[in-house]
């Protein structure tokens, strides 16, 4: 089995990057995103890992938490929103699908935006359009296109 698991998605003009992951030991695994991004260890919380790193249940959620983070920023900025920062929640809810298998069930985020002097105009515009353009979440709820290949 090879342990080096690739997904194409670097930026190469076709919208693709390139992510690679080296197992360590066990279910731990350091993931490379490429140049001018820290290396970082993905591992399985116990009892299956040891729980040395973001789990990919754990990744997923925060993608997609950031994904709307960067949306609403983008757009409060957009919009010249008075904007002091932002503050984000995130749980992921595990449920067993039919035969047993551990699955997503539910991805909460709760978004919590500190803004000086709020117009609730510009706050229901935002409101209205941010989620639209979250690469991320869109995607998830749309469901993606996945390509699995396990070399001999």
């Amino acid at each position: 089995m090879d342990t080096n698991a690739t997904t194409e998605k670097k930026d190469d003009g076709k919208g693709r990057v390139k992510i690679s992951l080296d197992q360590i030991s066990d279910f731990e695994f350091r993931v490379k995103i490429g140049e001018g991004v820290q290396d970082f260890i993905l591992d399985e919380p116990p009892p299956v890992g040891k729980g040395a790193g973001p789990s990919p249940s754990q990744l997923l959620a925060t993608a997609v938490g950031g994904c709307l983070s960067a949306s609403f920023l983008f757009c409060a900025r957009k919009l010249r929103m008075d904007l002091e920062g932002i503050h984000t929640d995130i749980s992921v809810s595990h449920v067993r699908n039919e035969k047993g298998r551990l699955r997503i069930g539910k991805i909460d985020v709760d978004i919590q935006p500190r803004i000086a002097a709020p117009d609730d105009q510009k706050m229901q515009r935002c409101l209205d359009l941010y989620e639209d353009f979250c690469v991320v979440t869109q995607s998830v709820r749309n469901g993606i296109d996945i390509s699995v290949n396990v070399r001999r």
